[in-house]
């Protein structure tokens, strides 16, 4: 019998599984994957995903998430100074063409608010202060990336990049999931059997229906890879170094703000992963002859990233950021 706790435990082998099975699907039968190829689909199981996320967000104690201000610091400067600064560097290695660097720019520019949760807790890091703290993420990158898009990109990018899929993105991947957790939380204090229950069942979601997603993204998108491989070959690069990088810089900054072990192994988990996909609903809504390769740039990083999330698992616990010995011998 499968128990949540083993499919938890083996949910790595889950998602490589998945990539592997929507991979094959969608490069040998690409016309019946292109039904899942529709942004509206792409959000509306996005926003299930974040609704198991958000059940499992503890809100009576969000102020703890608050109430580590070091941590909110340092989190915020990773992902909206050191990692910006990072990604024009890398961008200058690129092919100078908007729809290349409106994806890669889309793509490294937002901090990951779902699956990095399960990789922060693989590789022993706080995964509940980063649970709480992807409220805050989503928030400040909705609201910065349109700014850093002006910056490096000037006005094309909003001549390209309207606010509307942003509005969207927003209201159907968050707030909507978000009240729903909030009113599920709320039911289940005044009806403690049958809310309970609901949490019970709703623990079950992020597992499978991150499973879901990848193979929807994956298997609609992979075929557009094969038609720009010339480009991609080029940006691929470019994400590795990205992964690379921050986990060497962003140990320097959880030492500034002084954080502990397990909080700045979170932060590091929050700088190396990216947010593809949710922004990726934002790249299929952009004009015809923009949005496939944007897509294609998207999806790419989500590849290169989770196999990166693999070495990262071992390498930040063990390597970047390791235990203290007394830490340790108390454990």
């Amino acid at each position: 019998m499968i128990t949540r706790e083993k499919l938890e435990h083996n949910q790595i082998w889950v998602y490589v599984a998945t990539l592997v099975v929507a991979a094959g699907l969608g490069l040998f039968y690409p016309e019946l994957m292109t039904t899942f190829d529709h942004h509206i689909l792409i959000s509306i199981v996005i926003s299930i995903l974040m609704f198991g996320m958000f059940t499992q967000i503890p809100f009576m104690s969000i102020k703890e998430a608050f109430g580590n201000r070091r941590f909110i610091w340092a989190i915020l400067t990773t992902n909206y100074i050191a990692v910006p600064i990072v990604v024009w560097l890398l961008s200058q290695f690129l092919p100078q063409q908007s729809p290349v660097l409106l994806g890669v720019y889309l793509v490294l520019l937002t901090p990951c608010i779902d699956y990095v949760i399960v990789f922060t807790h693989l590789g022993r890091g706080n995964e509940k202060l980063m649970l709480l703290s992807t409220p805050i993420l989503f928030v400040t990158q909705m609201l910065l990336l349109p700014i850093y898009l002006w910056i490096f990109m000037g006005k094309m990018a909003s001549e390209i990049v309207s606010p509307g899929p942003f509005v969207e993105a927003f209201l159907i991947i968050i707030v909507l999931p978000l009240l729903l957790a909030i009113v599920l939380q709320f039911v289940s204090r005044k009806n403690r059997n049958g809310g309970q229950l609901l949490l019970e069942v709703s623990a079950w979601i992020p597992v499978p229906l991150m499973a879901l997603t990848l193979f929807v993204v994956v298997s609609s998108q992979i075929g557009k890879l094969t038609d720009y491989w010339g480009i991609l070959i080029k940006v691929i690069p470019v994400y590795i170094t990205f992964m690379l990088l921050m986990p060497l810089i962003t140990r320097y900054i959880v030492k500034w703000f002084r954080l502990d072990i397990k909080s700045g192994r979170a932060v590091i988990f929050s700088a190396g992963t990216r947010n593809s996909l949710v922004v990726l609903p934002l790249a299929l809504a952009l004009p015809d002859n923009w949005s496939t390769l944007v897509a294609a740039i998207i999806v790419t990083q989500t590849i290169v990233e989770l196999a990166g999330e693999l070495i990262y698992v071992r390498l930040i616990p063990n390597v970047i950021l390791r235990d203290k010995v007394n830490e340790a011998s108390s454990e």
